[in-house]
């Protein structure tokens, strides 16, 4: 699916607000034609929230851009493929690197397609820039150098601050402990970081169930009775998709969630889908980069939410912040190298380097990525309330929380960085 430009302004309808942009940029001969990415977005099955959520972020970039006179006087044109299984995802990255000839790939959600991809990147010398797919493996980074592939934030940012939280809020109020988190790698690093950072408190709470579904399971009778039994006082889960609401529903029908904590670390990823019928107040939620209530949001944000609402009738998530910061980090890097360059359309060579550290303000606020190819960025959680316009829960208050502080610094490992912590 190709998307020019005229096909963006009918989509998003920016159009006039964004041509009034600045163009901050140094005087170029611009070369021949667009500069081409393509996107790999996710828009079918239990990702299809959060992958349609990214695509809309790299629109709105996109017709900002375009708006304002493009990238160095270049034209940005998306080419859009599907991200599914890992391996025909990359057969889709080669395809856009060898067949479509982008300048670069963002785009990619599972951590599964992300170990695949980042290889793949390498390989066939095309700048990859991750929505949220990472390269770990566990928690050890699989690809501690590489030259292509720009990566998201760690897998274990939503727990590492949730369990700050639970830590902060009810330390000495529950004694039990249970986990239910899908089964793969995401569910289980989360769920261990959990364990390590409440006995680095000094909170000593039994593990009394460990329940791992698959990955886009939407009947959870089995393992809802089975916490029943168990009877828990708090219960983790990193659910993050179309699994969230529905063990919600099912844990209220069964009368779960009146006597039990709940931490839901990524559940603001399919925010709108958390009612109130269901979803309790007092629970902690996580909304990962963005959260669409934040009362410091910048005016970029709100300008964003407002035509993310009018358009597709319904609140952004996360994603959006994600896939919009790959587009304009791309973006900023060009125009950073191209200044270094006297003016000069800069070489891909120049533009990787370029990427490594560069500064950007996205949706959330100012993002950057670390000289290791992984981004910072600031995360957003909060107790759950229902005083609110809405029929879900939102957060109150809003905390906010840098990678700084719940990511693991560069070469370091992450249960060595958290028995550091001086708590």
């Amino acid at each position: 699916m190709r998307l020019t430009r005229r096909r963006f302004l009918k989509l998003t309808g920016v159009g006039a607000v964004a041509a009034a942009l600045p163009l901050d940029v140094v005087p170029v001969l611009a070369q021949s034609g667009p500069v081409r990415l393509g996107i790999l977005a996710a828009r079918a099955g239990v990702l299809a929230p959060v992958g349609e959520s990214g695509l809309r972020g790299v629109q709105f970039a996109t017709d900002r851009i375009n708006a304002a006179g493009g990238i160095l006087g270049r034209r940005l044109e998306l080419i859009v493929e599907e991200e599914s299984s890992p391996k025909d995802t990359v057969e889709r990255f080669r395809k856009l690197a060898l067949s479509d000839k982008v300048d670069a790939v963002s785009g990619a959600i599972s951590t599964g397609v992300g170990l695949a991809l980042g290889p793949a990147a390498e390989e066939m010398k095309t700048i990859w820039l991750a929505w949220d797919a990472t390269t770990q493996k566990g928690v050890e980074e699989s690809m501690p150098k590489p030259k292509y592939s720009f990566r998201s934030t760690d897998n274990e940012c939503e727990a590492v601050m949730a369990s700050i939280l639970t830590a902060r809020h009810w330390k000495g109020k529950f004694k039990t402990v249970a986990g239910i988190n899908p089964d793969y790698s995401y569910g289980r690093d989360n769920w261990a970081a959990f364990l390590a950072i409440m006995k680095k408190y000094g909170i000593e709470a039994q593990v009394v169930s460990e329940l791992w579904p698959k990955l886009g399971a939407t009947d959870f009778t089995s393992h809802v009775a089975t916490l029943i039994q168990a009877k828990p006082d708090l219960i983790f889960s990193c659910f993050w998709a179309g699994d969230t609401p529905i063990f919600m529903k099912q844990a209220h029908a069964a009368g779960l969630t009146k006597s039990t904590k709940v931490v839901l670390t990524t559940g603001g990823g399919v925010h709108e889908s958390l009612k109130k019928d269901f979803t309790p107040e007092g629970a902690i939620l996580g909304y990962n980069c963005f959260y669409f209530e934040n009362p410091k949001a910048s005016a970029l944000a709100k300008e964003f939410t407002r035509w993310h609402a009018e358009k597709f009738k319904e609140w952004p998530n996360y994603e959006s912040d994600h896939g919009y910061f790959t587009v304009v980090a791309f973006k900023a890097a060009i125009e950073r190298a191209a200044k270094a360059a006297g003016g000069k359309w800069p070489t891909q060579d120049a533009i990787i380097q370029a990427l490594e550290g560069v500064e950007a303000e996205s949706l959330s606020g100012p993002r950057r990525y670390r000289e290791d190819h992984i981004m910072e960025a600031a995360f957003f959680q909060g107790v759950t309330t229902h005083r609110n316009r809405h029929d879900f829960v939102t957060i109150d208050p809003v905390e906010s929380m840098s990678t700084k502080q719940i990511q693991k610094p560069s070469g370091v490992g992450l249960y060595d960085w958290i028995n550091g912590w001086k708590v």
